[in-house]
């Protein structure tokens, strides 16, 4: 339920010692003879057995795919197991360059939202362009390298990018107590909501990674009556937040929950100061240097969104509890050794009873890792070709919105 695991924005040292990459190869060629005539074909299965692929939804997307044959094969050294891979990604994964232009929404509640645009594209895109909605892990925000590299290869094939950056993350203004949480899901009706009213001949669509995922698959089961999304994709998304939890706390995954707990108490140490004298339930003492992630959403968390518990709060914010009722294409995307969203809280049997969902399963990756394919070891994850895949198939068999469909009605929004 996690970003990156640790912060981090240095670029790559000197690189590793090369390594002759393992060619893949297309399946033999197969001779079929009908009649006189002899035919030669390509015999391509649907994916290669290193893959798990699952869902109602396999048939209707499964032909979207381009490398769905190939091997998963992690790079040398940098996937040599799950903590390996976790950390190389966080350390050495290249951060493109990547111009935001910053616009703030007010809630309801008297909160922030930011959003981070790339600057220009308003006016170089066409109004019916494909609208990308980002949302990054916990405490993540539009400057993590795997948010941008996923941005830069979306807007390389002509998609509208914006980051939806939660409250406090991303650097952004933080006017309320209501901080980043796994089951808020107002703030997302929100974004898509004022993105829908900006630009209401494009289509909308949205990816999100860990925590963001678990957000974003809460969005579609718990709004699917009224969510005009067009497809979503969630990535390492740890689904079940009881099972997470427990996890985290495990061997070395304690060093996970140490770098998020820092990440945490940076967000809300800064402003601290709004939940000082407010008369409810607020621990700042222990939000200012809790011990574990959990002891942080003991201590504020919960209580913003009014649980009596932590265990209360997870167990309400799994998003496999509502996966069933989505009723947009979405493909989850995760990895059989992820150390923060444990294979385990995957929902399989919901995803399998949905017609609108499918699940890709490598067997390594790590969480935001995926250090393979063209561009490992510093480049863009394997999995973002997975998703620009999906997402295209999508753009091209959806026809446009009508612009006078989507109102403006009732969004309250403000610079900050």
């Amino acid at each position: 339920m996690a970003r990156a695991p640790l912060s981090l924005t240095s670029k790559p040292p000197t690189p590793l010692p090369s390594f002759t990459p393992l060619r893949h190869q297309r399946p033999p060629l197969t001779t079929v003879r009908v009649g006189a005539a002899t035919v030669t074909t390509t015999s391509m299965p649907d994916h290669h057995p290193s893959l798990e692929i699952t869902g109602g939804g396999v048939d209707r997307f499964l032909p979207a795919f381009k490398n769905l044959h190939l091997p998963y094969k992690p790079y040398p050294i940098a996937g040599w197991n799950c903590h390996i891979e976790t950390l190389f990604a966080a350390f050495f994964r290249t951060f493109p360059e990547v111009r935001y232009r910053r616009e703030c929404l007010r809630t309801k509640d008297d909160g922030t939202i930011a959003l981070d645009w790339v600057c220009g594209d308003h006016k170089s895109l066409p109004a019916d362009s494909p609208i990308l909605i980002l949302l990054p892990g916990l405490t993540g925000g539009s400057q993590d390298s795997y948010v941008k590299h996923l941005l830069v290869k979306a807007r390389s094939k002509g998609w509208r990018v914006v980051v939806f950056n939660s409250r406090g993350c991303g650097d952004s203004p933080v006017t309320s107590t209501q901080l980043q949480s796994a089951c808020f899901t107002a703030d997302t009706c929100h974004v898509i909501d004022h993105v829908s009213s900006r630009y209401p001949k494009a289509n909308i669509y949205a990816a999100g990674w860990s925590l963001g995922g678990n957000i974003l698959v809460n969005y579609l089961g718990r709004e699917y009556n009224h969510c005009p999304l067009s497809g979503a994709v969630s990535l390492c998304n740890p689904f079940n937040l009881v099972i997470a939890d427990e996890n985290l706390r495990k061997g070395f995954n304690n060093i996970y929950d140490a770098a998020l707990r820092g990440g945490l108490c940076k967000i809300f140490s800064k402003h601290a100061a709004l939940f000082e004298d407010i008369e409810d339930e607020y621990n700042v003492q222990v939000g200012l240097n809790p011990k574990t992630v959990r002891e942080y959403d003991e201590a504020i968390t919960r209580v913003s969104l009014g649980f009596k518990s932590v265990d209360e709060y997870y167990s309400n914010s799994c998003s496999c509890h509502v996966i069933q009722h989505v009723r947009i294409p979405l493909l989850c995307i995760q990895a059989a050794n992820d150390p923060v969203a444990p294979i385990e809280g995957t929902p399989r049997d919901d995803i399998k009873g949905n017609p609108n969902c499918m699940l890709i399963v490598t067997p390594q990756g790590g969480h935001l890792g995926w250090v393979a394919g063209d561009e490992a070891p510093f480049g863009a994850p394997w999995t973002d070709n997975m998703v620009m895949d999906f997402l295209e198939h999508l753009r091209n068999g959806k026809p446009k919105p009508q612009a006078s469909s989507i109102s403006e009605e009732g969004l309250q929004q403000a610079k900050v």
